[in-house]
């Protein structure tokens, strides 16, 4: 399951949004200590769309698993305080204070969202920088032995690694590919983590959670995200609060009124989902219509393997159609007749919003 951890400074209602965007989507919590877990499921209009055409008895849509730590006290802390839990994780949301309430007074009694990105920033590279540093004394070790040259593309790429987090740059910010991301996956960097910035907004400040470049302007952030190399998302933690306990047709004549099209809980799920770099393809049916989790650029046989290894040991052919085409015929049968069901092979890479259906020996 894709993992993405919640972080940021208190009183910047992290803790808030993570227990609407598990408990009001109705996913599972469970904790230990000062970490507490939850499944958000991921909204996406195209599995309802299905799941009203072919009124299966099960709809499954795709999730992620959210952890939410204890924080630091102050901007300027260690805010490393489960760094176990950090690691772990396949992406981070840092969910960062706009808002102003004096009755919420900040830890450090000024509301700068810049100022505390930058330093939540500054406490993952410095905790890189001392891994790269430890790695380093070793293998420089090592290499006095014997320089092979799997030893020295490793120096060669820390070293690089090393400079960045000394001048301040995150490790993502270096758009590392191919051996040399490799090379690095497994110290699982905390600054090479793909990131996202939630501005948590005030509520006077509203009219901007519907427009990224406008809240990021308005908040200072906009220099950091992009010399962080990451994205964000804009939201108001009072009114998620007011549109959780609304009934469904009520918490949607509210966003109209307020003029969002969507709540800002299912743009952070959604925006965590597609950080990660994953898509959805589907399987409908009278049993189940279902949202599967794939990273971009898989192909058919291994995302056969979502559904079950059997599948992708035994796949013969996948019989494709895409969401767009079958929404439009209204009907599978229809599609088959307009030739717009193909078969495609086990190299067929799948697209985002493909419906699938593999055949494989049994």
């Amino acid at each position: 399951m894709l993992h993405a951890a919640l972080i940021g400074l208190p009183a910047t209602g992290k803790s808030t949004l993570f227990q609407l965007m598990t408990s009001a989507k109705e996913g599972g919590r469970s904790g230990k200590g000062d970490t507490v877990v939850g499944i958000s499921k991921v909204p996406d209009a195209r599995l309802d769309r299905l799941t009203a055409m072919f009124n299966p008895r099960k709809r499954v849509p795709a999730t992620i698993e959210f952890t939410d730590s204890a924080g630091p006290a102050r901007a300027g802390a260690s805010a490393l305080v489960d760094v176990a839990g950090y690691k772990n994780a396949d992406a981070l949301v840092h969910v960062v204070r706009a808002f102003r309430d004096e009755a919420v007074p900040h830890p450090s009694l000024s509301i700068n969202p810049a100022r505390d990105a930058q330093a939540m920033e500054d406490e993952l590279i410095l905790a890189d920088l001392g891994v790269v540093e430890r790695r380093m004394e070793r293998l420089e070790k090592d290499l006095k032995k014997s320089k092979t040259a799997d030893l020295e593309k490793e120096w060669d790429i820390l070293t690089r690694a090393a400079a960045a987090l000394a001048d301040g740059q995150p490790l993502r910010a270096l758009g590392l590919a191919g051996d040399d991301l490799k090379r690095l996956r497994g110290f699982q960097f905390l600054s090479a983590k793909p990131l996202l910035v939630v501005i948590n907004l005030d509520e006077a400040d509203i009219a901007s959670a519907a427009d990224v470049a406008a809240a990021a302007k308005a908040t200072g952030l906009t220099p950091f995200l992009a010399r962080a190399a990451t994205g964000a998302v804009p939201v108001c933690a009072k009114i998620e609060l007011e549109i959780a306990q609304l009934e469904p047709a009520d918490a949607a004549a509210f966003l109209s009124e307020l003029g969002l099209a969507e709540s800002g809980l299912d743009r952070v799920i959604r925006a965590s989902y597609d950080l990660l770099g994953y898509m959805s393809f589907f399987t409908v049916g009278e049993d189940e219509c279902r949202a599967w989790s794939i990273p971009r650029g898989t192909p058919a046989q291994l995302a056969a393997g979502e559904i079950h290894s059997d599948i992708q040991r035994g796949f013969i052919r996948a019989e494709v159609v895409g969401y767009d085409a079958l929404v439009t015929r209204g009907s599978m049968a229809a599609c088959k007749e307009a030739g717009e069901v193909r078969l495609e092979g086990k190299e067929y890479v799948v697209q985002d919003g493909d419906v699938i259906n593999f055949r494989h020996a049994t």
